[in-house]
């Protein structure tokens, strides 16, 4: 399987299942092809959308569904896969999820959907894609925490990190949900404790499937998944969810 939109570590094509990770905003592959060594049953795959990471030379998409149709004209995930998104990458995992059941093709047997809102749920906060330098960075402070604080000390890396960021927030600002048939898959739902994200927000994603919903709450705030404490209970929901 060879694509610009993948990135694999370590191969493994005996493995009963592939597990597809879609990253966060401004997010690239990096952190998810390495739970490969975490996940020995599974194999990982890395969903890296233009305009990052390797791809960082490549105009990054502003309009979600646009990025979903590009992402599987050109990618076959098999016969037998899982979703795995984080925040954004969430919300490009549910609808390319449902597009593929759109379509006709094979969906997800299973999706994981991390730190981010039910779709169909209000925007949260107010637009930020259209913010100066400044502004940008203090509106993902409270999200982004260190990150900001290494961007505003390094011009070069905001001029690296930044449009990417614009991009993908103009991608969930842009997004307008349509309500569709659910899914039939197994959905499980995860966040951080500390989160500003509460239960409220996260509870309407069970509208979305007629399989099984599970709902966790873990140790840490919108990046819980880096938590030492949370990350093994996330991984273990992941080989544990049939």
């Amino acid at each position: 399987m060879t694509s610009p939109w993948l990135a694999c570590r370590i191969r493994r094509p005996e493995a009963p299942v592939r597990l597809f990770c879609f990253p966060h905003s401004g997010g690239s592959v990096g952190e998810y092809v390495r739970w490969a060594d975490l996940l020995p049953d599974l194999e990982v795959w890395g969903v890296q959308f233009p305009g990052r990471g390797a791809r960082a030379e490549e105009a990054p998409f502003t309009r979600l569904n646009e990025l979903v149709d590009a992402l599987v004209r050109a990618v076959d995930f098999g016969a037998s896969f899982a979703f795995f998104g984080h925040s954004l990458g969430a919300l490009v995992a549910f609808e390319t999820a449902r597009r593929l059941r759109d379509l006709g093709r094979t969906p997800p047997d299973a999706l994981f959907l991390s730190a981010a809102p039910a779709p169909q749920l209000p925007p949260r906060g107010v637009p930020a894609s259209h913010l100066d330098e400044e502004g940008l960075l203090t509106a993902l402070e409270p999200t982004y925490g260190e990150l900001i604080h290494e961007l505003r000390e390094d011009e070069e890396l905001r001029e690296l990190i930044l449009p990417g960021l614009r991009a993908d927030l103009l991608l969930v600002e842009s997004h307008r949900h349509e309500d569709r048939e659910p899914l039939s898959c197994s959905m499980t739902v995860t966040g951080g404790l500390q989160d500003d994200l509460p239960r409220a927000e996260l509870e309407p994603w069970r509208v979305h499937t007629t399989g099984p919903f599970a709902l966790h709450l873990l140790p840490g705030g919108h990046f819980y998944l880096r938590d030492p404490e949370a990350k093994p209970t996330l991984l273990r929901l992941i080989t544990e969810t049939p």
